[in-house]
């Protein structure tokens, strides 16, 4: 097989400088300075003149452009709850509902310790037993059907009844939105990465 290509320069007979030595004038022991991508300014040239971006051809300098943006971009993600867990909201909303019903009982007694501070039962049970009362009865007492251990009672009924029906309606709305989520796609939510 034949070489095409004709004579080839020698490359050992080369004297001249490489590729990465610098021909301008510096001393042997200096520090070293990378070549730049901007000569420096040319004498009586004025900045920003003539030219686009304030560039007057090679003797121009590069400058940092002011008003640029320095405020962080904030990351959003949009996202899809595409099913609810029945187990996990069955247990969220028991003890929310257990919360709230602890809630209920302590409000009521307060309540009632308050009103009964106030003279409300004595004013409007004293009202209600001469409205209902007759001269062989002495009407309704309000104050003795309305004491504080018969309230307790009955909000703790109440509240054993709203954490029941409480943890009942959420968990079968975890199975209705895991229904209507098939169809529809679920609810989409976009998050925000704070700074």
């Amino acid at each position: 097989m034949t070489d095409t290509r004709g004579q080839q320069p020698s490359y050992e007979s080369y004297s001249g400088p490489l590729p990465g030595e610098r021909t301008g004038a510096q001393q042997p022991g200096g520090p070293y300075h990378p070549p730049q991508a901007y000569g420096a300014p040319a004498p009586g040239a004025q900045a920003g003149g003539g030219t686009l971006g304030g560039q007057t051809g090679a003797g121009a300098v590069r400058r940092p452009r002011t008003g640029a943006r320095t405020t962080p971009r904030t990351r959003k993600a949009r996202l899809r709850v595409a099913k609810a867990d029945p187990w996990s909201v069955m247990k969220v909303s028991f003890l929310l509902s257990i919360a709230l019903g602890i809630c209920t009982v302590v409000a009521a007694s307060v309540l009632w310790m308050v009103m009964d501070a106030m003279g409300v039962f004595s004013t409007v049970g004293g009202t209600i037993s001469e409205a209902t009362g007759s001269n062989e009865s002495n009407g309704f007492d309000l104050q003795s059907f309305l004491s504080l251990p018969r309230v307790l009672m009955f909000t703790s009924v109440i509240a054993v009844i709203d954490v029941v029906l409480m943890t009942a309606l959420a968990t079968l709305g975890a199975f209705i939105y895991n229904l209507s989520a098939g169809f529809v796609g679920g609810v989409e939510l976009t998050l925000a990465e704070d700074e």
